[in-house]
């Protein structure tokens, strides 16, 4: 089965808010991680996933509100569906940064950027497909 998406300008317009909310949350992922990473000399990998949870948070209730203006009622299900996509995500992400900081010796950090890149695909689509399909 092929997916076709409608490249519309309401379709443009949620993609570019969502990178503009995707920005927002690399302060938010970023910041945590170096504050636990740096400053509290928590493990990388834990560090990463509070930094990547924090930005999960604060991701989904600006997509809800702003990027795809979702008023449905079940705000609780439609999080743990964007929940479920991040958690991927993070699998993703862990991986990669273990692929390109542990095994190629990468920058802790320049490895992040490239696994942010990467993760933020997975998430708009999937949460366009997935979580946000009836707004």
């Amino acid at each position: 089965m092929i997916l076709a998406f409608d490249i519309s300008k309401a379709f443009i317009l949620k993609f570019i808010r969502f990178g503009i909310v995707g920005f927002s949350g690399i302060f938010v992922d970023f910041g945590t991680t170096y504050l636990l990473k740096e400053k509290a000399r928590i493990h990388k990998y834990i560090a990463n996933s509070c930094g990547f949870l924090l930005a999960t948070i604060s991701n989904y209730i600006l997509n809800r509100y702003w990027t795809f203006q979702s008023h449905d009622p079940k705000a609780f299900e439609q999080f743990g569906k964007f929940f479920a996509i991040a958690l991927i995500g993070l699998l993703f992400n862990n991986l990669i940064i273990y692929i390109l900081n542990d095994k190629l010796k990468v920058n802790f950090y320049v490895a992040k950027v490239f696994a942010i890149i990467a993760v933020s695909l997975w998430n708009f689509f999937a949460n366009y497909i997935y979580t946000f399909a009836s707004t």
